[in-house]
């Protein structure tokens, strides 16, 4: 099989077990989500070879890189495997460019052809300036995108990116998560993305795996994730509403529907979240004066011990959440008119 093929079994302790299965065919993204303590830095030490599997395999395009049983592990620097750490792991000792060429170095190019390369990486992630700076006088996302870029530039056969944007401020985020889809998009190889930020995973990935205790609980595309979550964990992070539109004087517009948002500065493609739970449900129009104010229908209703799930339609889909209490007395149902309300406090805006 082309890709990634791999099952990790690890016991760190009496406490924790590792057990997941993962299929990452050729030129697709997979992230692996879930809170801390699931198991994805244990996942990430397997697949990188920092960590011998005790029972399992690991194959990337066929060959086989860990099986316990066949007595078969291959070192981490012979896999061929692109790796940007949550904690960078870059040499404090070397410049810029010597951390970046490191991976070119190693794998025995020629001098000419590490420094145009290391040249063109560093111009595409904009730390041309940096190239004689070194790791302690870098800021966390810097020192970020000098480990992506060491990663990338050995064109490897895989990438696996734990927590990649993690350390970034919401403006470099933006700008980096947007080179990093341009980049995933041309990778022929199977891509591995680790992270504990359902946003990030939603618009990076293809696919999702969650974990939750060292086990797969969910598989499936964002959408599969969003409307049919099988955990409290995953209804709970699965249902911030994530809209894409465009913002200017504190308003952000999604598809013709106009937003009022607390952020009257951030201008431009915006990415906006509401959490369900910042989302109030009326039978009447609400009293006062709410901002975001709108009629709707309720199209599917879910219920998740102690909240209710509320799937409603035009002119502004959303996910809202209600206790039970709350649906028995409002007398909710698939089909109910009601009135919705959004503080302008609680949708989250950023620049996208």
């Amino acid at each position: 099989m082309s890709g990634l093929e791999a099952r990790v079994h690890v016991e760190r302790s009496a406490q924790f077990r590792l057990d997941v299965e993962l299929t990452i065919p050729e030129g697709r993204t997979v992230a692996l989500l879930g809170p801390n303590g699931a198991g994805k830095s244990t996942a990430v030490a397997t697949l990188a070879g920092l960590t011998p599997l005790q029972a399992g395999h690991i194959k990337l395009d066929g060959r086989v890189l860990d099986d316990p049983a066949a007595a078969r592990f291959v070192p981490p620097e012979e896999r061929q495997i692109g790796v940007v750490f949550q904690d960078y792991v870059l040499f404090p000792h070397l410049t810029v460019a010597e951390n970046v060429a490191f991976g070119l170095r190693s794998g025995g190019s020629t001098r000419a052809e590490v420094k145009s390369e290391v040249v063109r990486w560093l111009d595409r992630f904009g730390l041309g300036d940096l190239a004689v700076a070194r790791p302690p006088d870098l800021s966390g996302g810097q020192a970020q995108q000098v480990a992506l870029a060491r990663a990338l530039i050995t064109e490897p056969k895989m990438l696996l990116l734990d927590e990649p944007l993690a350390a970034l401020d919401v403006t470099t985020r933006a700008q980096l998560r947007h080179e990093l889809i341009d980049h995933l998009e041309g990778f022929s190889g199977p891509r591995l993305l680790i992270t504990h930020d359902p946003t990030e995973a939603f618009l990076l990935a293809d696919e999702i795996y969650i974990i939750e205790g060292g086990r797969i609980t969910q598989v499936g595309s964002a959408d599969d994730i969003r409307i049919r979550p099988r955990t409290s964990y995953i209804a709970d992070l699965a249902g911030s509403n994530l809209l894409v539109g465009s913002a200017a004087a504190g308003i952000v517009m999604v598809e013709g529907f106009e937003l009022l948002v607390g952020d009257t500065h951030i201008s431009g493609p915006v990415l906006a979240t509401v959490h369900p739970r910042a989302i109030s449900v009326h039978r009447r129009h609400p009293e006062g004066s709410p901002r975001n104010t709108w009629q709707t229908e309720i199209l599917r209703i879910e219920h998740y011990g102690d909240r209710v799930r509320l799937r409603t339609g035009d002119p502004l889909p959303l996910t809202a959440e209600v206790t039970p209490v709350a649906a028995e007395a409002l007398a909710l149902s698939a089909g109910s008119k009601v009135w919705i309300s959004v503080k302008a406090t609680e949708i989250g805006v950023e620049a996208d």
